[in-house]
C-alpha cells in the first residue's frame, strides 16, 4: 500500500498506530514532505510511533536523519537490525543525543539477532534506551519460546511484531508458513500471561510475510485485533 493507502485502512480497522517503514516515510525526503505527511496521520486520528524495520550504516549523518525523522513524527521508537556491530557505537551517541529508543529488530536462524542470546549481549553493553522489537513469530521460528524470551529480557522490550508461524510446513522461500495469529506455533497464551503480569506498556504491531495476507490484509487485521481483544479485553 502506499502511505495514504495504509493510514486509509488503519483508521477504517479502527488501528490507531501505525510501524511504518521506509517506502511510507522517507527519512531522506524534505521536511515539508513529511511534515505534510504528519497532517495526514492526523486528519484520519492515525499515529507514527516508529519506523522500521530502519536501515542503518556507519554513516552517522544519514542515520541522524533516521532520528530526525523520528522526531519530527513524535515517535517512541526507531526499530533497527544492524548487520554490522561495529554501528552500535554510533547508534547509542544518537540515541543519547535525541533521547529516543532504538529497538534491535530479529529475523529467523542464520541472521545477525536471531538468536536472543546475540541480543542480550548487545543490551549488556548499551545504554537503557537500547531495547528489542520482538518478533514473535521469528523467535518462535528460530526454535525459541517467545513467553521465555519476553522474560529473560526484561524491561528492555520496547516494540512486538505480533506474529505466527507454522513449523509443520514452508513457504516458497523456505521459511515456516505464516498464519492467522493464535493458530501458529508461537507460545501466545503463556506470552499474554508474562504482558500482563509485567505491566508492558508497549505495542504490538500486527505484522505478516506472508504474501496472501499483504494482497488483501482485511481478514488477517480483523482476526488479529479479536484475538488480542479477547485476551486483553478493554485495551487498544
Amino acid at each position: 500500500m502506499s502511505f495514504e493507502e495504509v493510514v486509509q485502512f488503519a483508521a477504517k480497522q479502527g488501528v490507531t498506530q501505525l510501524e511504518l517503514f521506509k517506502g511510507h516515510i522517507n527519512p531522506a525526503a524534505p521536511r515539508e514532505e513529511n511534515l505534510k505527511k504528519l497532517a495526514y496521520l492526523k486528519k484520519h486520528g492515525v499515529t507514527a510511533y516508529s519506523i522500521g524495520v530502519s536501515g542503518t550504516s556507519m554513516d552517522k549523518e544519514k542515520n541522524r536523519q533516521l532520528f530526525e525523522c523520528a522526531k519530527l513524527f513524535g515517535m517512541k521508537v526507531i526499530v533497527i537490525e544492524p548487520k554490522d556491530q561495529a554501528q552500535w557505537d554510533m547508534l547509542e551517541e544518537l540515541v543519547q543525543e535525541y533521547d529516543i529508543k532504538l529497538a534491535v529488530h530479529n529475523h529467523g536462524t542464520g541472521t545477525v539477532y536471531g538468536n536472543p542470546a546475540t541480543v542480550k549481549h548487545v543490551l549488556a553493553e548499551r545504554d537503557e534506551r537500547i531495547g528489542v522489537c520482538m518478533d514473535i513469530g521469528w523467535v518462535t521460528a528460530a526454535g525459541f519460546d517467545a513467553n521465555e524470551v519476553f522474560i529473560n529480557y526484561g524491561d528492555r522490550v520496547f516494540d512486538m511484531h505480533m506474529k505466527d508461524k507454522r513449523l509443520d510446513g514452508e513457504d516458497a522461500k523456505g521459511r515456516p508458513l505464516d498464519t492467522h495469529i493464535g493458530l501458529g506455533n508461537s507460545n501466545y497464551l503463556q506470552l499474554f500471561e508474562s504482558i500482563r503480569e509485567s505491566d508492558w506498556s508497549g505495542v504490538m504491531a500486527i505484522e505478516t510475510d506472508s504474501p496472501d495476507f499483504q494482497n488483501d490484509p482485511t481478514e488477517f487485521v480483523a482476526r488479529a485485533k479479536v484475538f488480542f481483544e479477547k485476551h486483553f479485553p478493554g485495551s487498544h
